[in-house]
């Protein structure tokens, strides 16, 4: 059986949505953020030394880490060329791309979004407060939020070319590409200004494999 240590609100969604569509039988470990500080709880690290979700289990006992990581290895064991263009193709080649780019390119700017976004909210010394509220303001106008502009406009002019990120079908990609994407939505300035973003996010979550996920996951922030 596969276990996956599952962290609300976290990119471990992606694996519960992988697997009911792959319609694998899965168990899940359920792990909580803090409600103060957000961060996984301590008892992750028993299943690895970073102590992050996901992490999952196969029915062999091999533990996999990393999300992309996790989803490749998951649709090579599993799929049965399913959720993957045929190799050698160039839906292979953009595949890939899309696996890696997701956390590689795509969630660095707004991981520093949601962080300076912190520092503007974070309680400190009356003194400090608009110190700390300018150099938040001055890093997100320079720097952040025209990487994330820059990143939205590639993804949706990558969008135009067809109507999934890999190609003309639903693959892996897809669903490791609706974190940052989804993640965009709720704090990075995605709306109705991005028609073909906004379309894959609809499609996304009327499949029937990603609402049983959100069923076993539990909430998900970031749709909140």
């Amino acid at each position: 059986m596969i276990t996956v240590h599952h962290l609300n609100n976290s990119r471990s969604q992606r694996v519960l949505w992988l697997l009911e569509e792959l319609g694998l039988p899965y168990e899940i470990v359920y792990y909580q953020r803090d409600s103060k500080t957000m961060l996984a709880p301590s008892s992750l690290r028993a299943m690895h030394p970073l102590g992050k979700s996901p992490v999952v289990t196969t029915d062999d006992g091999l533990a996999l880490a990393e999300s992309g990581a996790i989803l490749e290895s998951l649709v090579e064991r599993y799929g049965n060329g399913r959720l993957a263009p045929a190799a050698g193709t160039p839906e292979a080649l953009r595949y890939r791309y899309w696996m890696h780019y997701a956390e590689g390119s795509a969630m660095p700017p707004l991981l520093l979004k949601l962080m300076f976004d912190q520092i503007e909210k974070a309680k400190m010394p009356f003194f400090a407060k608009p110190i700390a509220k300018g150099i938040a303001a001055k890093a997100k106008a320079a720097f952040i939020m025209p990487n994330i502009t820059n990143h939205l406009n590639f993804m949706e002019g990558e969008l135009g070319k067809s109507e999934w990120f890999a190609g003309a079908d639903f693959t892996g990609a897809d669903i490791q590409m609706s974190f940052p994407v989804e993640a965009a939505l709720a704090r990075g300035g995605l709306d109705a200004q991005r028609p073909k973003l906004m379309a894959y996010l609809e499609r996304i979550h009327a499949r029937p494999a990603y609402q049983r996920a959100l069923e076993r996951g539990g909430p998900y922030g970031l749709l909140s």
